[in-house]
């Protein structure tokens, strides 16, 4: 094992842990998983993500086979379709965290954008947010849905399920995660209250100064 495969091992257990301790991730819902120069690392099937053992990640190589560590998550499809088809993502996070799975449920939800521009950190760590028909979890056509947006979203609303978000690298994808969330309490909130959003110029200046996601 590289010095670089076992730094991002006990890096991801810190950022699990660290989601689950602060409620974006509950029981055994939610995965995460780092690209490597010669594969994926992956959080275990049916694991808590409070008490994920560096040891015990998943790896899997370039093509999705599994190679060593526990089992990898049943969502693989879906990690392995945003490697796919964003070659910049480094990392990929799936959560159930409350107010995103909310808004996953909402009809009213637009699936072309499903977190409108409240905030600035929202277009800078998270961008265009689209909704990706239900499927069940773990089901392979999940990551054909993803693969559909042709990269176009670091990050999507699974219908009635909950949200997952790339990042180019483990640390961003965590963050950004947390942005989403974060953003969507802000929306339940302000449910049925008149609402500001950013203006379209200020949306464009803001991927200008920081990078289209």
């Amino acid at each position: 094992m590289t010095h670089e495969e076992k730094t991002l091992r006990k890096q991801m257990s810190d950022l699990c842990r660290s989601l689950f301790e602060r409620g974006f991730s509950v029981g055994t819902a939610g995965n995460v998983s780092a690209r490597l120069p010669d594969g994926i690392l992956m959080t275990p099937t049916n694991s808590t993500l409070g008490s994920i053992d560096p040891d015990r990640i998943a790896k899997l190589d370039i093509v999705g086979n599994h190679i060593t560590g526990d089992r990898p998550s049943k969502e693989v499809f879906l990690h392995r379709a945003f490697y796919e088809t964003r070659p910049q993502a480094g990392a990929v996070v799936h959560l159930h965290s409350t107010c995103a799975t909310a808004i996953s449920c909402l009809k009213e939800t637009d699936p072309e954008d499903c977190i409108p521009p409240l905030t600035p950190y929202v277009v800078m760590r998270v961008g265009t947010v689209k909704m990706v028909p239900f499927v069940k979890p773990g089901d392979p056509r999940s990551g054909d849905l993803i693969r559909a947006l042709n990269g176009e979203c670091a990050a999507v609303l699974l219908a009635n399920h909950g949200p997952v978000v790339s990042g180019n690298d483990l640390f961003s994808a965590v963050c950004a995660a947390e942005e989403l969330e974060e953003t969507a309490k802000l929306l339940v909130a302000l449910r049925g209250q008149k609402t500001r959003l950013l203006k379209d110029t200020d949306v464009a200046e803001l991927k200008q100064a920081f990078g289209y996601l």
